[in-house]
Order: C-alpha cells, then structure tokens, then sequence
C-alpha cells in the first residue's frame, strides 16, 4: 500500500492500483477553498506526469465523513473576493476539473450525502458518478447571486440534457439520489458509503482486467469528443483506432483471443 500524507487538506493512498482520493474537511462538509483546489492541482498533475497509469490505474474520489461529498465550494472566502480574485478562483477551479479528464486512467465520483455547486461541479469532472441513496446533487449558487464557475454550466447539459440543466440552474434546487439516478447524473445507486466504495472497487476489478492503454485512448477519444463535430469526432477517433494497431497490448489481446487465452495485458 503506498500513501502520500503531504497535504493538509485532501489524502490520497493507493491500495491495488486504486488511488483513494479523498476531500478530508469533514468539519467543514468538504468544501472547497483555494488550499484545497491547489493541493488538488499538485496531486493530479503528479498523477498525470508522472504515474502515467503504471502504478495507479483508477481513482476513486470521495469526501470524508458521511455528510458529505464536497458541500461547495468555501462560502467564507468568497464572500470578499474581488472581480480579480473571483477570476483566479474560477479558473483555478476549472483547472481542477480539467485535470481530473486529463488523467490517464479512470476516475469514479463516489457520492455520499452532499454534492451542491463546486461539490457537484467536481463530481461531473470524473468519468462517472456513483451514489449513495442520501446522495444531493445541485447547483444553487442563484441563491447566492452567483452561477456556477468550476463548469457546471457547461457540464452538467452535456450529462442530463440543455433544457434540464437550465431548470436545475435556474432554479437552484437540489436533485435526491433518485432523480440523479433517473437523469443519468449519477449511474449507480447504494444505500450506503461502505457498499459505494465497494462498488467502485468491483468496477474496477473489471476495468483492470482490460487493456490500460485502450482504456486510456478510449478516454482521450470520448472526452476530446465534447468539443468537435461528429465528423471531425469520427475522424479522431479512426486516428486513434489505427495507431493502437502498433501497441503491444493489441498484438498481446487480439493473439490470446485467437489461442483462447487470458491476456497479459502490460498498457503499451
């Protein structure tokens, strides 16, 4: 088991390939302040540099305790922030989640209790979103006189639809578990954080099965996706698809499919 216990705000340990990264403000509901987004930025721009999916080949993403996943982002700090200093805040936050697609390998969002503004914000970053039953998501920063700036406007009608994320925002109401469920927010449901966590973990046992480096070009190919036309999507994707015809996985995959083997997959 490997643990990195360099920060103050967040911990982050890897127990058979699987890193646990979790949001430790527990007295607080997990809510994200400029400490944490930093400390978030050198953990996933470590794993995206350096790691490279050898070591670590999925995260799972929580936030300590049972109330919540991550509640917001920092209502404290906000609250005197000047329009320079919101800038800065925005974009560190949308850095964040910009780094958790850019990882190379999976990232599940496991959900527990609150999940509203920035909390939700980072949950849709991740590849998908597991919950438990007590799960909330929203997005109410109108109730603040704000919007969303950490990518809720732009994520959130990508996963459920243009015309129900604006209800969402424009209303600033919270969404159960249930209805996540329903508007494929949030993919997996359990009733508790124990068999969440487990959960992911028994994805995972499937994932880990496969090839790593067809699931890293998978993710770089659907991600990149949200930003191009179906043509120009398709010819991405044809990109990708050729080019991993020189990988070592694929030789290895396609030769134990044919001599009816297991595969040794190695992600090259």
């Amino acid at each position: 088991m490997f643990i990195t216990d360099n920060y103050e705000t967040i911990t982050f340990e890897v127990k058979d390939n699987i890193g646990h990264l979790t949001i430790d403000r527990e007295k607080k509901l997990n809510a994200l302040n400029s400490q944490v987004l930093n400390e978030l930025k050198t953990l996933l721009t470590h794993l995206i540099k350096e790691d490279k999916g050898r070591t670590v080949k999925g995260v799972i993403v929580t936030g300590a305790g049972e109330k919540a996943f991550i509640a917001g982002a920092d209502i404290a700090e906000m609250q005197d922030m000047s329009v320079d200093q919101a800038r800065v805040f925005g974009a560190l936050g949308q850095e964040v989640t910009v780094l958790f697609e850019q990882l190379p390998m999976p990232v599940i969002a496991c959900v527990n209790g609150f999940a509203l503004g920035g909390g939700c914000e980072m949950a849709m970053a991740c590849d998908f979103i597991y919950a438990t039953e007590n799960a909330v998501f929203g997005q109410p920063e109108v109730k603040l006189g704000l919007i969303p700036g950490f990518g809720g406007t732009q994520r959130l009608s990508r996963i459920v639809g243009r015309h129900r994320a604006k209800e969402i925002i424009y209303t600033g109401r919270n969404v159960g578990s249930e209805e996540a469920h329903n508007i494929g927010l949030a993919i997996k449901l359990f009733l508790t954080k124990e068999e969440l966590i487990a959960g992911a973990l028994k994805t995972f046992s499937y994932i880990l099965r496969v090839s790593p480096n067809a699931v890293k070009l998978s993710k770089k190919v659907m991600n990149s996706g949200n930003d191009l036309t179906v043509t120009e999507g398709l010819a991405h994707e044809l990109e990708q698809f050729s080019a991993i015809f020189s990988s070592e996985d694929m030789k290895e995959g396609t030769s134990a499919f044919v001599e009816k083997r297991a595969p040794n997959f190695t992600g090259n």
